[in-house]
């Protein structure tokens, strides 16, 4: 049985208080350029029809009606519901680009709506997406692919969760951020806890596989004793997987948090209480630590991946299909197809202008070489797994771990006399202190952040 255990060490954690990647993919997107576009991407993407590896879907849907000031997502903020209309019909059209790459023998394993609020656009266009969709490519026709949606409950209306049920999804994660009032206004996110509870028992009610809840710790007004009582609620609802975020205050780079009062945000002692709280509350109350952000109860999809080694990660997060090829649709998506990233146009109007002249709105990506292959696989085994097996990794890239990596290596000593992990002949393994450090030890192995120390991450706490 895999060591769950983890150890909230502040002074550890304090000693290790740096900025650094989330590693959703590497290399990271600081890396992409434009050299990497269209061509390239139809070559790369007609190339792995040869692998017949199944296929994952992510559309992002960027309309929202209001704007949370914390949020530093690409959205559209707008009341005006047709605005959808146009977006959609070049949606559509990238689907029809996009589905002449692959063979349609491959079966989409995954399928993701994000956003913005997905649930902004009405239940015809809900219907249409995914007609088209399937129009496109081979979805599954019963209930075994993993088809996700991320909904706010103050976007769904009675009927709407058995349309997306009815429409094939199975799987939805859900924004909370905290249930106190008076953090709920400061940040603009006003949400009753009777609108979160109706939108999960609809959603058990219609039989949904797997219910996520996001909350964010960080935000203004928040204390340890605050967030515990949006802990407990939480925990007596019983999703099957938490996603707690931390705050990041970045006024400079996203204008909604420029309406956060600074004043008002908990100090960087009491962010660490609130963690330290929330770790506690969540594993004692039988929510494992999958990683990072995430806590998912034993029998979850996530925590059975884990303990079996298949755990995968992307730019959705933690994922239980590694083998996918990723597409993504819709403006600032990123996709992952064979060995490449590939991210879309960000703004609308250059997207429209794109899809209207009949090409991908592909704009910049990255093709990885073999030293980025094989650093990639160190990296993912570190966060998903917490260990490494070395005879794994050289039989697999045809190296000598200890040759290959020896400066990583020497910089790995001193993390292990902290005792945030253990090194010997066969392995690395993070123990229960370094979990919560592990893009620390992820930072080790990035090559391109040991060459160019100007990028700009959030802090790994």
């Amino acid at each position: 049985m895999k060591n769950q255990e983890i150890v909230f060490d502040q002074a550890l954690i304090k000693r290790y208080d740096k900025s650094g990647p989330r590693y959703t993919s590497y290399p990271t997107a600081v890396q992409f350029h434009e050299g990497f576009a269209e061509a390239e991407y139809r070559a790369l993407a007609e190339r792995t029809n040869t692998s017949s590896n199944p296929l994952s879907l992510y559309f992002h849907i960027p309309f929202c009606d209001t704007v949370c000031f914390y949020c530093g997502c690409n959205k559209v903020v707008t009341k005006d519901r047709s605005k959808a209309a146009p977006y959609l019909e070049r949606v559509f059209r990238e689907l029809e680009l996009q589905g002449a790459l692959f063979d349609r023998d491959r079966i989409v394993d995954q399928l993701h709506w994000g956003g913005g609020t997905p649930t902004f656009i009405s239940h015809d266009e809900m219907r249409a997406l995914m007609a088209k969709t399937r129009e496109q490519f081979k979805l599954h026709d019963d209930d075994s692919g993993e088809y996700s949606i991320e909904l706010d409950p103050r976007e769904v209306k009675t009927d709407t969760i058995a349309l997306l049920r009815e429409l094939g999804f199975n799987r939805m994660s859900m924004g909370v951020q905290d249930f106190d009032p008076k953090v709920q206004k400061a940040v603009n996110r006003i949400q009753s806890e009777e609108e979160t509870l109706a939108t999960l028992d609809a959603a058990r009610r219609e039989g949904f596989k797997s219910i996520s809840i996001d909350l964010i710790y960080g935000l203004s007004f928040q204390t340890v004793k605050s967030f515990a009582t949006t802990l407990d609620k939480i925990i007596d609802i019983s999703p099957d997987r938490v996603s707690v975020f931390n705050y990041a205050h970045l006024p400079e780079l996203f204008k909604p948090q420029r309406r956060i009062n600074e004043g008002d945000l908990p100090s960087a002692q009491e962010k660490l209480d609130i963690l330290q709280m929330t770790i506690d509350h969540l594993t004692s109350s039988g929510y494992v630590y999958i990683g990072m952000d995430h806590f998912a109860k034993p029998d979850d999809e996530l925590a059975v991946a884990q303990r079996n080694g298949s755990l995968y990660r992307n730019f959705q997060g933690y994922s239980t299909h590694a083998a996918c090829d990723l597409v993504g649709l819709g403006i600032t998506s990123i996709g992952m197809v064979g060995d490449s990233y590939s991210q879309n146009i960000k703004e609308m109007d250059s997207y429209y202008e794109c899809l209207d002249a009949g090409k991908l709105p592909v704009y910049r990506g990255l093709e990885l070489n073999a030293d980025d292959l094989l650093r990639r696989e160190v990296i993912t085994q570190l966060i998903c797994h917490f260990e490494l097996n070395k005879a794994d990794i050289e039989k697999q890239y045809a190296i000598q771990f200890d040759e290959y990596f020896a400066p990583e290596l020497d910089n790995l000593t001193e993390m292990e006399k902290d005792g945030l992990l253990e090194l010997d002949a066969n392995s690395i393994r993070v123990q229960p202190a370094g979990k919560l450090l592990i893009r620390n030890v992820c930072m080790v192995f990035d090559r391109y952040l040991r060459e160019q120390q100007n990028q700009r991450f959030s802090k790994v706490i």
